[in-house]
């Protein structure tokens, strides 16, 4: 019933009026207030070559600075949403809960960044725009999670809302300076996330650290690299003392320090 609405309907109107870019975004994040009850969005395009460009957010900017600036300083490299947007298989739309890790929760990428951010729900729209760019609309909800009709709701507008992303990408693409993506330091964090104890621990210890900053049980580990639950368990051992630390939350600040300095 809510589609029948006179104001909803006129920001459907308006939306398809508004020009490329930074207009067409402010009419979406419009229409989705209009559709759902949020705490904010977020509209960034994903690159496997760069780091996240955020083309418009409704944070004030009070949480600007947390919500962004700490997760574009290197965070990024271990959200799913980053690794999913990125992925050939990733989904039109999603809710980020279900696509996350089976230790995400536990991981402490999720306690020092997610769990500030209050978000107790998401849901992502995932709009490929070129083979190594994807833009996503980020919905967040902090005081409950989204109701099923309230998601119903969002599905309907799934065609709505990716149109209008790939307007707001037409606008924003068109007007970016060209060192604005900063290829050379996303090389660096990346670089900095692959070869992180490359003088210490062994190629399959460094793919297991890889995935224990994501958020993966030990099980899950084996699941992604084909070996048993119980060798991951020597490997994780064997990475714990070379690197002389005894908790996830020490190898998190062990990555993070190595971001700083590189």
């Amino acid at each position: 019933m809510r589609f029948d609405k006179a104001d909803w309907l006129m920001a459907v109107a308006d939306l398809i009026a508004s020009e490329d870019g930074q207009p067409a975004a402010e009419r979406l994040v419009s229409l989705i207030c209009l559709t759902v009850t949020n705490s904010g969005t977020g509209l960034l395009a994903f690159h496997k070559d760069a780091p996240p460009d955020v083309l418009h957010h409704s944070l004030a900017p009070t949480s600007e600075r947390h919500y962004l600036d700490r997760y574009l300083a290197g965070p990024y490299l271990l959200d799913p949403l980053y690794q999913l947007a990125l992925s050939d298989a990733k989904p039109s739309m999603c809710r980020f809960r279900d696509t996350t890790p089976d230790r995400f929760h536990s991981s402490e990428y999720f306690r020092q960044y997610r769990e500030r951010t209050h978000l107790v729900d998401e849901m992502d729209f995932l709009l490929g725009i070129s083979p190594v760019s994807t833009v996503v609309m980020v919905v967040g909800r902090m005081e409950k999670r989204f109701s099923r009709s309230e998601l119903n709701r969002l599905r309907l507008i799934e065609p709505i809302i990716r149109s209008a992303m790939q307007k707001v990408w037409d606008g924003f693409s068109g007007h970016r300076p060209s060192d604005s993506r900063n290829q050379g330091m996303h090389q660096r964090l990346t670089t900095c996330f692959e070869n992180f104890g490359e003088t210490t621990l062994t190629q399959r210890e460094r793919e297991i650290t890889q995935l224990l900053l994501r958020g993966h049980s030990s099980k899950s580990i084996a699941r992604e690299l084909g070996i048993a639950p119980g060798t991951v368990m020597v490997h994780k051992r064997n990475l714990f003392g070379k690197l002389g630390i005894t908790s996830q939350y020490q190898l998190f600040s062990r990555f993070i320090d190595a971001l700083s300095e590189s």
